[in-house]
């Protein structure tokens, strides 16, 4: 770890506190009592905290604690694993305390993440030792899209990212933003950025102004000694991205402006705290762990999360940075979508898996809304989960059959053909009058294939659901699958749907689905009693980190050949080798190489051309 001082002034305001109450002498009144006990518990980050909470922090967390205090701009690039969200949530416990009347927001890439953080300070104040600050908390409610905390008059709230309208309702005097690698541009840029730029009480400070001028020319005063009025702050933790994302470009201002300075800019004062997972306390970290992930993750990955360093690219057959490319910006259409719109035509892709264990593979669906002009396809609408049963994934199949205008639906041969005879055998089915039916053309003749699009085009008929296609993983077909794959990342003609915020997230999470009876997450982790309307909230989120671990798990894949000349493309080994249900996984992927291939098959059938036979030949009686 390395120090760097930057050109920046030291702002804090009791450097020599503990010295000056050591040399007192005498008796001091009540107030000047209560004034020396606030500057000291501020400048004792680590006795305060255990004071009031019982929690007795670490070096690294009270430098962190100090310099959140301290600084208007705070970005920690931490390693995974080093409470950044408990560290954080000290902070703005402390912070509302010492600070009446402050108004904090918490925010993160969903609301489920921003509550994580608010359930910490719940966690630590509900222990006995943390009897003084449990009696600090005034107030608590939970709405659907707010949580709030008062503590006196300062108030702490975790909110939805995507309600953009609804955060700059709110004035903030801090921002916290947990994953900021995940932090939409455009919403740090139009709404992030504006709050930490409107002063506080402006008329307070006109006021004082001026009665301090009117001293200062009296000479009753001196100009140096005028209040410094606080300026707002904003606190950003994340682990390390890659260098094209904009995370990256923010560490880079935040680091020019610490070490240059010489602007208006340089007046608010920054900081970059920068842990790697050896930075950390024996305590945090297992040393099998840290093997394990060393020995389980690409060395990019690792640089990542536990190395907090910015790396390039992912080192797999697809980059990363290719995929970047082809997502949909903020309010770029179309975003993710919980309901299909009906005029516009969806195509579903699977594969399947048929265990129950939440250490297995993913039960993959994935929904592209079609372009018939452009003929390619957005994905808008994703599907993952391991530890549910049959029942639930044809339910799920089911909610996309009936919420999306699907027309046509590919899957994995190997598993397919089970699934989709237990799906049309299904109560669910039988009783919504349900069955979807096959096309048995056999497209990989290559030097034939424009009469398999013309024999493929006549089995298709949407009127009686024959719109689905089980495709058998050769290697030959998997080798050109993925090929394509990568040619449309190359040329833009696959796309990822963007974040669903402002008007795009109201649209969504207002839409009439079935939400009660939905599971999307494993089971472990949605034992949260939720409302339908927080529920919902929960889902439209759900959406885009689905998209996101489809690209992750793109970025993983490598592609390997056998002697023979055979092509494989899978994880890599050592990631093939974990176990549990947080292991690496290629499911997603899967769904998203079968699905490219068949918007192509689709639109090459639908453009094959069938010829119409002409008769030429007239009857007659021969004598």
């Amino acid at each position: 770890m390395a120090w760097e001082n930057g050109n920046q002034i030291s702002r804090s305001k009791y450097d020599d506190l503990n010295k000056e109450l050591l040399a007192m002498e005498g008796y001091i009144d009540e107030r000047e009592a209560k004034i020396l006990l606030y500057k000291f518990l501020r400048e004792n980050i680590t006795f305060t905290t255990d004071l009031i909470s019982g929690v007795k922090l670490f070096p690294f967390q009270h430098m962190a604690i100090k310099a959140m205090f301290e600084t208007d701009y705070f970005m920690g690039v931490w390693s995974r694993g080093m409470s950044k969200s408990f560290t954080t949530a000290i902070y703005a416990y402390l912070d509302a305390i010492m600070n009446q009347g402050v108004e904090i927001g918490i925010i993160s890439k969903s609301f489920r993440q921003a509550k994580m953080i608010f359930k910490k300070i719940e966690d630590i104040a509900s222990k006995p030792e943390a009897l003084y600050l449990n009696q600090c908390i005034t107030h608590k409610s939970k709405s659907n899209d707010e949580w709030l905390l008062e503590i006196g008059s300062s108030r702490i709230r975790a909110l939805p990212l995507g309600d953009g309208e609804k955060l700059r309702g709110f004035r903030f005097h801090r921002i916290i933003i947990d994953e900021f690698a995940l932090m939409p541009e455009r919403i740090y840029n139009e709404v992030i950025i504006p709050f930490l730029s409107v002063v506080e009480n402006p008329t307070q400070r006109e006021d004082l102004y001026n009665v301090e001028s009117e001293l200062i020319r009296q000479g009753k005063m001196q100009e140096s000694d005028r209040h410094v009025w606080p300026n707002n702050k904003l606190i950003a933790l994340s682990s390390a991205s890659y260098k094209f994302e904009y995370m990256y470009k923010a560490y880079e201002q935040f680091e020019n402006l610490i070490t240059q300075g010489g602007t208006k800019q340089s007046d608010a004062h920054r900081v970059i705290m920068q842990f790697s997972y050896d930075c950390a306390p024996k305590q945090l970290y297992d040393k099998n762990l840290i093997d394990q992930a060393k020995s389980t993750m690409s060395q990019s990955q690792f640089d990542r999360e536990f190395g907090a360093i910015f790396t390039d690219d992912s080192s797999g057959y697809f980059k990363t940075s290719k995929m970047a490319a082809c997502t949909l910006k903020e309010g770029q259409a179309p975003s993710i979508e919980v309901k299909g719109d009906p005029d516009q035509k969806y195509l579903l892709a699977f594969d399947p898996s048929w265990a129950e264990s939440e250490s297995s593979d993913d039960f993959a669906m994935m929904v592209f809304k079609l372009d018939d002009e452009k003929k390619m396809g957005t994905v808008v609408h994703s599907y993952a989960l391991s530890g549910a049963n049959l029942k639930q994934h044809i339910s799920y199949f089911h909610f996309l059959l009936t919420n999306f205008n699907i027309v046509s639906i590919v899957g994995d041969y190997n598993g397919g053909v089970q699934f989709m005879n237990a799906a049309n055998e299904s109560n669910l089915f039988k009783k919504n009058k349900i069955e979807i039916k096959f096309i048995n053309t056999n497209f990989d003749d290559v030097e034939n294939y424009q009469d398999s699009l013309i024999e493929g085009k006549r089995e298709y008929n949407l009127d009686n659901n024959t719109i689905c296609y089980l495709r058998k993983p050769t290697s030959q077909w998997i080798r050109r699958a993925n090929e394509l794959l990568q040619s449309n990342f190359d040329h833009k003609r696959v796309l990822f749907a963007s974040r669903a915020i402002d008007d795009a997230y109201n649209t969504q999470r207002r839409k009439q689905i079935p939400i009660d009876s939905l599971e999307f997450l494993r089971p472990s982790l949605s034992h949260e009693k939720q409302t339908k309307e927080s529920k919902m909230i929960d889902f439209v989120e759900h959406q885009f980190d689905m998209i996101e671990l489809v690209k992750t798990q793109c970025a993983l894949v490598q592609i390997t050949t056998s002697a023979s000349g055979t092509q494989s493309f899978d994880l890599p080994r050592n990631l093939r080798k974990q176990t549990g249900p947080e292991k690496a996984r290629k499911d997603s992927y899967s769904a998203l190489v079968l699905g490219n291939w068949m918007v192509k098959l689709y639109y090459d059938m639908t453009d094959a051309k069938i010829e119409s036979v002409t008769s030429t030949f007239t009857p007659m009686f021969i004598k």
